[in-house]
């Protein structure tokens, strides 16, 4: 059977390009494990207060995380947090540093089907900071010809950008790739944010491939709206010991945590399934301009 011909490829990252699991999991890890030391607050505690902040914030990768803690700010009421728990902090930042990697084939899948003239869209549930970082710092802007998420949370009150920052504004800012943000409160899945991505593209669903590692949030979106669609089972990560972490500590409810550990196979399966590598998408579509789309 040939391939099926294709012009716009559709992206989820986390967990479909780089193990989002796996660096949370050891970024948190290392910040936590800190702020635990220097703090000598009981760990139980201070997991069951950061989840609260996530919830709040809809977000489990928060900024000012450190600055929220009700035991921290109990603990040390008079003392500027961010330079109490600094250690923690660039604990943090070092195992990004370390562990930000995509999986393999996944950059040269990329820029193959970039250089085909087919269009490369992300569309992902992390919010505009962290996805903007971690497609700058993995090499993708300008391989990305859109980057859709949500906007970030709100910065504290007396605090500015310019206060968090330590770089011109430049410096955060995509050079090549358009970065657009979907509408608040809206998560996947969801078909009419899905719709929507795909009409700013000026594209149809039969034009595109859908990827994404979650069959409950990005198959499941993609079939719905006539979509074909690929599974990146290689992403999988709700039974690693990562996740158990994540799951104490995240801003998803309870019965969405349930239901994503629990969520292995849907009724409809998904068009495509990618066991091993991203790469093997191109063992099946052809992707390239059509009809000088």
């Amino acid at each position: 059977m040939g391939k099926s011909a294709k012009v716009v490829l559709i992206t989820d990252l986390d967990n479909t390009l780089f193990d989002w699991v796996h660096l949370w999991t050891q970024c948190f890890g290392a910040m936590f494990s800190k702020i635990v030391e220097i703090s000598g607050v009981d760990p139980d505690l201070l997991k069951k207060e950061i989840r609260g902040v996530h919830q709040k914030h809809g977000t489990s990768e928060y900024a000012f995380l450190i600055e929220e803690l009700p035991s921290l700010r109990k603990k040390f009421p008079n003392e500027r947090l961010l330079d109490r728990f600094r250690p923690a902090i660039d604990a943090f930042r070092e195992q990004r540093r370390i562990d930000l990697k995509l999986y393999p084939t996944v950059a040269e899948t990329l820029l193959t089907v970039k250089g085909s003239g087919a269009k490369v869209v992300g569309y992902t549930e992390s919010m505009a900071f962290y996805s903007n970082y971690r497609v700058r710092r993995l090499g993708l802007d300008g391989v990305f010809d859109f980057i859709f998420s949500p906007q970030d949370h709100d910065i504290p009150a007396g605090l500015t950008v310019e206060d968090i920052r330590r770089y011109p504004a430049s410096h955060y800012e995509f050079r090549y790739t358009t970065h657009e943000h979907t509408p608040p409160g809206q998560l996947k899945p969801n078909v009419a944010v899905l719709s929507d991505i795909i009409r700013k593209i000026d594209a149809t669903p039969e034009q595109c491939v859908y990827v994404g590692d979650s069959l409950m949030k990005d198959v499941a979106m993609a079939q719905e709206l006539g979509v074909p669609n690929a599974w990146a089972q290689y992403g999988g990560a709700q039974h690693t010991s990562g996740y158990d972490l994540l799951r104490e500590v995240t801003h998803w409810p309870q019965q969405e945590v349930e239901r994503e550990k629990t969520t292995l196979e849907r009724p409809k399966p998904p068009d495509l399934v990618l066991k091993n590598n991203f790469g093997e998408i191109l063992d099946h579509f052809q992707f390239g301009v059509i009809n000088g789309f």
